[in-house]
């Protein structure tokens, strides 16, 4: 006669299936590879810390020692710059691809200062061809090392330009560099100065054989509402009530062709421009007499964003070391929920059609 007890005949529950494993595992650690086989090829499984069959067992240990020689290197996959058939999507030629805030300290070339050295972010790319799966980035940054350590100029762009269009076998090539150029700035009234920071961008273009040298900066100022000038002067003459007129800070992004054959457009020179076109620039030192100041010379110069484009290209236009130049202009109201913005282009190289959806929000100055 069989006999059963309840205990056997229960069904397992999960704490019976954890305590089983447990056991399973301290046993398959305890026995040879081949032992665990007979009883089940599986077990390995449970020894995630051991390779199983008759995978190779690598090491974990960073190779201190280890130099990668001509040959070895010769050996290393490149699959960037592989053959046309590891193409993926679109058989196309790309216009630009390359790098992106790529950071180091560039010497430059001042008008009044010498030679100053500023951080600088680096954009640099170049056209692929349709048959090509892709380029090496790092040799755009290796151009540019090659050249970086001479004092700064387009010409130096210009020859990190050609160094990495000609290793890269590239026809078209673009190379822009970011950077906060300090200028002393003397306050209205009274005798301070301090550093006025303007972001600049210098951007050298080669396309189809044909070289352009373009500056960018970014002007700061404040712009008082003429209309709410004289509506707040009609509320003070017509009811004896104090009003006052709205005014914001304001940015204008500047961007000039440079005359290859003229003389040196400085740094210093766009900003001195873009100061007597529109000389309510914000201030850096303010005492009591300054701030009275800034006040009288917002009233004296009242502006809409119309007014300050038209007034910077006027500005523009008179000085022959520029060629085609771009205003964006956008006043940050303080009256309204959204800002005022306008748009000035002079000959083709700025001319679109389309706009970036966030050109305008880019004109934000942070401080």
């Amino acid at each position: 006669m069989n006999v059963h007890s309840r205990e056997i005949d229960r069904t397992p529950d999960r704490d019976d299936a954890e305590q089983a494993l447990e056991l399973l595992r301290r046993w398959a650690e305890t026995v040879s590879e081949a032992e665990r086989a007979t009883l089940d090829p599986g077990l390995d499984a449970l020894l995630p810390e051991r390779p199983s069959g008759d995978y190779p067992a690598f090491s974990r240990a960073y190779p201190h020692d280890f130099e990668a020689d001509a040959a070895y290197k010769a050996t290393m996959p490149d699959l960037q710059n592989g053959p046309a058939s590891l193409i993926r999507g679109a058989n196309r030629p790309i216009q630009h691809v390359g790098i992106s805030n790529f950071r180091l300290p560039i010497r430059f070339h001042t008008r009044d200062n010498g030679d100053l050295t500023l951080e600088s972010s680096v954009t640099g790319t170049v056209s692929l061809e349709a048959e090509k799966k892709g380029i090496n980035m790092s040799r755009i940054m290796r151009s540019f090392y090659a050249h970086a350590e001479r004092t700064f100029s387009f010409e130096v762009i210009e020859a990190a330009l050609e160094s990495y269009k000609s290793d890269l076998e590239s026809f078209d090539a673009r190379i822009l560099m970011r950077f906060s150029f300090p200028m002393r700035m003397r306050s209205l009234r009274s005798g301070l100065d301090g550093f006025q920071y303007y972001d600049f961008a210098l951007e050298l273009v080669e396309q189809g054989g044909t070289v352009k040298k373009i500056m960018h900066m970014d002007y700061v100022y404040s712009s008082t509402c003429p209309c709410s000038l004289e509506l707040s002067e009609h509320a003070r003459r017509e009811r004896g009530q104090l009003a006052t007129p709205h005014s914001q800070r304001s940015v204008a992004r500047i961007s000039v062709v440079l005359d290859r054959a003229a003389s040196c457009l400085w740094f210093e020179d766009l900003i001195e421009i873009c100061r007597a076109a529109v000389p309510t620039e914000t201030q850096v030192m303010v005492k009591r007499e300054d701030e009275q100041a800034f006040a009288e010379l917002n009233a004296a110069h009242p502006i809409f964003v119309e007014d300050a484009a038209r007034l910077f290209c006027e500005a523009l236009e008179r000085d022959p070391r520029i060629g085609d130049f771009r205003v964006i202009a956008s006043h940050q109201e303080s009256l309204h929920s959204h800002d005022a913005v306008s748009v000035l282009t002079e000959g083709d190289t700025f001319a679109t059609e389309s706009l970036d959806p966030k050109l305008f929000p880019s004109l934000i100055h942070r401080g």
